[in-house]
């Protein structure tokens, strides 16, 4: 519902900048349409949020659910002289 509510706010915003407008890239000046530019940008926009947001390996949280096995049992990692340091 969200996703059609700003695909529909987006769609009057772009349809109401028609005028065309002078656009400065590094050394070049291009006179485009200010549709075409808010067009433009909202499409690249949706592909870095597609390309960031995109489900990829798994991170590795500790301390989730999934971890905690109460048959585990812990490995003492400390050595004698981290010991006597935190004592």
């Amino acid at each position: 519902m969200i996703i059609i509510i700003i695909t529909v706010l987006l769609t009057v915003v772009i349809m109401q900048n028609t005028e065309h407008v002078n656009f400065d890239f590094l050394f070049f000046t291009f006179r485009v349409s200010k549709l075409l530019m808010l067009l433009i940008v909202a499409l690249v926009a949706f592909l870095i949020g597609v390309l960031v947001g995109r489900p990829g390996k798994p991170k590795y949280i500790p301390g989730q659910v999934e971890d905690f096995d109460p048959n585990k049992k812990k490995l003492d990692t400390l050595s004698d002289e981290d010991r006597e340091y935190i004592s």
